[in-house]
């Protein structure tokens, strides 16, 4: 049985990236041609010219936000089908798509005839799905793409999907036992209530033996309790919008990211890189020529671990989900936003990272900047104090700190308010 879903998820790191920056230019440039919200991202940058990960910086980042307002807003102006659906980033309309989806917003999503549009095959094989299988997916079927994502992968790996869904757990329970279905896909937290409605009925269910669970967090305390009643779980990554971004593999350590996207950790409301381990917003493109999203921004935390993975795959891994990047926080009256505190920063080039903490109670709130520099003095924290109020419309006192002071955990605005 083979190890690997193909010969991609083994070749030298430099190849791959040499793959995908060879890809870029003509899917930017399909793009652009094809999905007009793409080409207005892409204004003054030349999409055959993108052929590097520097020069896709240049292009900014499209967060969750401006995809909805975008959604919207053509929603909006009219008329009604697929490209005000769409907001003008999907390439294709009715009748090139299979299926529309719909996540909260509402943003709608479509799903080409393609197949495995949605790339989880290869997190299904990484979890030890193989052919000719029954697959339980209790993913949800109507709205969201969750249950349709399982299942076209399912298809592309040659196995049979039974369409389980969410709810009705003691008949999740017969339905399991009469088919015996070998692995299941779902949210991990429905399959432990299903196993405990198992042991409550008296029935055994020894046909499940591996699971891809995905949608929420999978501690390793539910890990175990899974291995203890045979069933090995493991987890992918990925959202409506734009699939698969990273799966588990037998190795345990961390997330192998997927073969057909370009993943960047940003610093959150910026669109700047991190350095490597630095963790930051979980930014991605994908080179789906269907809804070609670029430099789309997750709104999750995560960093880029080093080296390669034991199991053998050599593309870089992700920490896996560590919190929200989007740390908005409401003082007096006013919002506070990360990209405000990255204005202030690039005022001021002797200015490393920095955490915004907002302290006090409801009525009586106070804002410190914590500054990572190696020239502090009273004169800068001065003027930075300076630039908070002039960026955010509020007072903030300005403390500097030796590189490396703060925690690297991504968190740019830090609320300790109590509201109680």
């Amino acid at each position: 049985m083979a190890e690997f879903f193909d010969a991609l998820e083994t070749r030298a790191p430099e190849a791959r990236e040499q793959a995908l920056m060879h890809a870029l230019p003509a899917t930017l440039a399909q793009a652009v041609a094809r999905a007009p919200a793409i080409a207005r991202q892409l204004a003054g940058v030349d999409p055959r010219a993108v052929t590097s990960r520097a020069a896709l910086q240049r292009v900014p980042v499209l967060r969750k936000h401006a995809l909805l307002e975008a959604q919207t807003a053509a929603r909006e102006a009219g008329p009604a089908g697929a490209a005000s659906a769409f907001g003008g980033f999907s390439a294709i309309g009715w009748g090139d798509a299979a299926r529309v989806f719909s996540s909260p917003g509402p943003i709608y999503e479509p799903e080409s005839r393609r197949p495995d549009y949605w790339r989880f095959a290869r997190a299904l094989y990484a979890a030890g799905f193989r052919s000719r299988e029954l697959v339980y997916n209790c993913f949800a079927y109507h709205f969201s793409p969750a249950g349709s994502m399982m299942e076209t992968a399912a298809h592309a790996l040659g196995c049979t999907v039974f369409p389980g869904g969410t709810g009705q757990t003691e008949q999740q329970v017969r339905t399991i036992a009469d088919l015996a279905p070998g692995g299941y896909t779902g949210t991990p937290s429905f399959l432990k209530i299903i196993l405990e409605k198992a042991d409550e009925l008296g029935v055994a269910l020894p046909s499940l033996k591996r699971a891809l669970v995905s949608g929420e967090a999978f501690p390793p305390s539910l890990r175990t309790w899974l291995q203890a009643r045979g069933v090995e779980g493991y987890q992918a990554y990925g959202s409506a919008d734009l699939g698969m971004i990273a799966f588990e593999t037998a190795a345990r350590e961390g997330l192998v990211v997927g073969e057909d996207v370009i993943l960047e950790i940003v610093r959150p409301g910026t669109d700047d890189a991190v350095a490597d381990g630095e963790v930051g917003e979980v930014v991605v493109t994908t080179l789906n020529p269907d809804y070609p999203l670029v430099r789309f921004g997750t709104g999750d935390l995560s960093a880029l671990m080093p080296g390669a993975s034991p199991c053998g795959r050599t593309n870089v891994r992700i920490k896996g989900w560590m919190g929200r990047a989007d740390q908005t926080a409401k003082v007096r009256g006013l919002f506070v936003h990360p990209s405000q505190v990255a204005e202030v920063l690039r005022r001021y080039p002797e200015a490393g990272r920095a955490r915004l903490t907002i302290s006090g109670e409801a009525g009586a709130d106070a804002m410190t900047l914590t500054v990572e520099t190696a020239a502090a003095s009273e004169a800068l924290a001065s003027r930075m104090a300076e630039s908070m109020r002039d960026v955010t419309k509020l007072r903030a006192s300005v403390t500097c700190v030796a590189p490396g002071s703060l925690p690297n955990d991504g968190k740019i605005i830090d609320d300790t308010r109590s509201f109680a």
